[in-house]
C-alpha cells in the first residue's frame, strides 16, 4: 500500500502527544494519499489552550468525537467540524460542596475550565456520554446526532464522579444488555476526597435518559456495594496516596481496568515523603460484569523484563486482536484477545516518568490464567489477601472447598484480592531517548500492526509479528511539535 509508505502529515495540536496523537495519527494513516506529499486537513480547537483531551472514532459511521477543554466536538471522517457543544468555562470553585448547581456555595466563584475527562460512545442507545473536571465531576448524555444535550444528572452524590482536573486519571467501560438497561464501570483518581468519591464504582445506564436511576449505583446499601472507596487510614499511611485509572476495557465476561498507584507501607509507618520518593505499582484489575456486590474484585501487578531491566510505569494500553503472525508466536487463536501496553523503567517517578520505555504485549488469555492460579492459591488458604491499601493489615485467606473455573466471580470470602506475583508481558520493542507514551493497533494481511505515540511528537509504526522484534517502519513528527 503506498499510502503507508509516506513520510510526513500534518497533525492537529494536541496536548502532551498522548493517546489522542497515536489514535489520530493512525486514523489519518488509514486514508489513501491522492499523491505524495499532499498533507491532510487539520483541525484546531477555538484557542490553544483549549487542548484535546479524549478522541473516541464512530465504529460505524466513521464521525470522531473530540473532548477537549470547554467543548466537544463531533467531525466528519475529513476532519470537517460539523457540530459542537460547549462545556465550559463556568463559575467554579473545587471547594464547593456539593456542587453550586445543586446549591449556593459560599466559596469565591472564578471563570474556570472544564477538562474532558471522559468521552465514551454508548452505542446501544446512540448517544454520547462526557464527563468533565467541573462541578466536582458532573457527566452529559448527548445525542450523537447532534450533540443535543439529552441529560445532565446532578441532584444526587453519586452523580459527582471526581474533581480531579487531570486527564489520564479516569476511565469508564460501558457494558450494553440486550432489551436491558445497560451498565457504566468507572474508574478514577480522587485527590485526597475519598470521603466524596470512590476510586472504583459501576452505575446504571437507563435507556430513558430521564430515569431517575441514571448513574445511580448498581447497588448500595449498608452492607454491600458496587463501589470501593479508598480508606482514610491509607492516606494517613501515604498523604499522596491515589489510584490512576490509565485503561479500560471489557473482555468475554469482564471488566478490566488498568492502573497504577503508590505502594503502601505492611508496616503500618507512615510515608511522608514527596511522590517523587514513592515506589508505584501498575496493576490489572479485573471484575465480573453481572457482579454488583464487587465480590470478583481481583488486583495484580503487571509490567514486562527486557535484557534484565524492569519496566514497571504503565503509560498507556489498547486491547487489539494479534493477526495470524502474532497469534502463532503467542500461541493463541487470532480471535483471541491481546492487550499492547507501554512502560516506562523502574518504579519511581510516575508524574516525571524516565525516557527509558518498553512496547509490551500480554495475552487476556494469559492474564486470566494467572488470576485463576491467584483464586486458587487463596482458596486453599495459602497466604493473605494482599491488598494492604484497601484492608490496612494482613489478612489470612480462608480455605473452602470451592471449584474455581474460568468464569468464577467470587463468593463473601477472600474478596477483595490483590496479589503481588508479578504477571508479565512480553517486551517487543524498547525505546531509550524518546518515551513512547501512546499505543493502538490494526490487523493488516495477517500482521499486527502498531502504532505508537512518543514524548517528543514522533508516530512510530511497528510490525508486532514477532514477539521478539518489533520492526520500526515508519516514523512522522506532529505539527505541533515543529511549530
Amino acid at each position: 500500500m503506498e499510502s503507508w509508505r509516506s513520510t510526513r502529515r500534518t497533525l492537529s495540536r494536541i496536548a502532551k502527544v498522548g493517546a489522542i496523537a497515536t489514535i489520530v495519527g493512525f486514523w489519518l494513516l488509514a486514508i489513501p494519499a491522492p499523491s505524495n506529499g499532499q498533507t491532510f486537513t487539520s483541525f484546531h480547537p477555538e484557542r490553544r489552550d483549549w487542548v484535546f483531551n479524549h478522541l473516541t472514532v464512530h465504529q460505524t459511521t466513521g464521525a470522531l468525537y473530540i473532548g477537549a477543554v470547554n467543548r466537544v466536538y463531533k467531525l466528519s471522517g475529513n476532519l470537517t467540524l460539523l457540530v459542537s457543544h460547549d462545556t465550559g468555562p463556568e463559575d467554579d470553585n473545587k471547594a464547593c460542596y456539593p456542587p453550586l448547581i445543586v446549591q449556593p456555595c459560599t466559596e469565591p466563584l472564578v471563570s474556570t475550565n472544564n477538562v474532558n475527562k471522559l468521552l465514551l460512545i454508548d452505542y446501544s442507545q446512540n448517544r454520547l456520554l462526557a464527563c468533565g473536571s467541573l462541578y466536582q465531576g458532573v457527566c452529559k448524555l448527548l445525542r450523537l446526532d447532534d450533540l443535543f444535550i439529552l441529560v445532565e444528572p446532578s441532584h444526587k452524590k453519586e452523580h459527582y464522579l471526581s474533581s480531579v482536573n487531570q486527564t489520564g486519571t479516569m476511565y469508564g467501560v460501558i457494558v450494553p444488555s440486550q432489551g436491558q438497561d445497560g451498565t457504566l464501570f468507572i474508574g478514577t483518581a480522587v485527590d485526597g476526597k475519598q470521603d466524596y468519591f470512590p476510586t472504583i464504582s459501576s452505575r446504571k445506564l437507563p435507556r430513558d435518559p430521564e430515569s431517575s436511576a441514571m448513574l445511580d449505583y448498581e447497588l448500595h446499601t449498608d452492607f454491600v456495594s458496587s463501589l470501593i472507596k479508598i480508606p482514610s487510614d491509607t492516606l494517613a499511611l501515604v498523604s499522596h496516596f491515589d489510584i490512576y485509572y490509565i485503561y479500560g476495557f471489557a473482555s468475554g465476561s469482564f471488566v478490566y481496568f488498568l492502573t497504577v498507584q503508590p505502594e503502601t507501607p505492611e508496616n503500618s509507618m507512615a510515608s511522608s515523603g514527596s511522590t517523587s520518593d514513592l515506589f508505584y505499582t501498575s496493576r490489572i484489575v479485573r471484575l465480573c460484569k453481572d457482579d454488583r456486590k464487587f465480590h470478583s474484585y481481583v488486583s495484580l501487578p503487571v509490567g514486562c523484563v527486557k535484557n534484565g531491566v524492569e519496566y514497571r510505569l504503565l503509560q498507556a494500553a489498547y486491547l487489539g486482536k494479534p493477526g495470524r503472525v502474532l497469534a502463532n508466536s503467542l500461541n493463541i487463536s487470532t480471535q483471541d484477545d491481546v492487550l499492547f501496553t507501554i512502560f516506562s523503567k523502574g518504579q519511581k517517578q510516575f508524574h516525571r516518568p524516565p525516557d527509558d520505555s518498553a512496547l509490551c504485549v500480554f495475552t487476556i488469555r494469559h492474564i486470566n490464567a494467572r488470576i485463576k492460579e491467584r483464586l486458587q492459591s487463596c482458596y486453599q488458604g495459602e497466604g493473605n489477601l494482599e491488598l494492604h491499601w484497601l484492608l490496612g493489615k494482613d489478612v489470612q485467606c480462608t480455605k473452602a472447598p470451592v471449584p474455581i473455573d474460568d468464569s468464577f466471580c467470587g463468593l463473601d470470602i477472600n474478596q477483595p484480592l490483590g496479589g503481588s506475583q508479578l504477571v508479565t508481558g512480553h517486551a517487543l520493542y524498547t525505546e531509550t531517548r524518546d518515551r513512547m507514551t501512546s499505543v493502538t493497533s490494526y490487523v493488516y494481511n495477517g500482521y499486527c500492526v502498531a502504532f505508537v505515540g512518543t514524548k517528543s511528537g514522533r508516530l512510530k509504526k511497528m510490525d508486532g509479528g514477532r514477539r521478539e522484534r518489533a520492526l520500526h517502519i515508519l516514523c512522522l513528527q506532529s505539527q505541533s511539535q515543529k511549530e
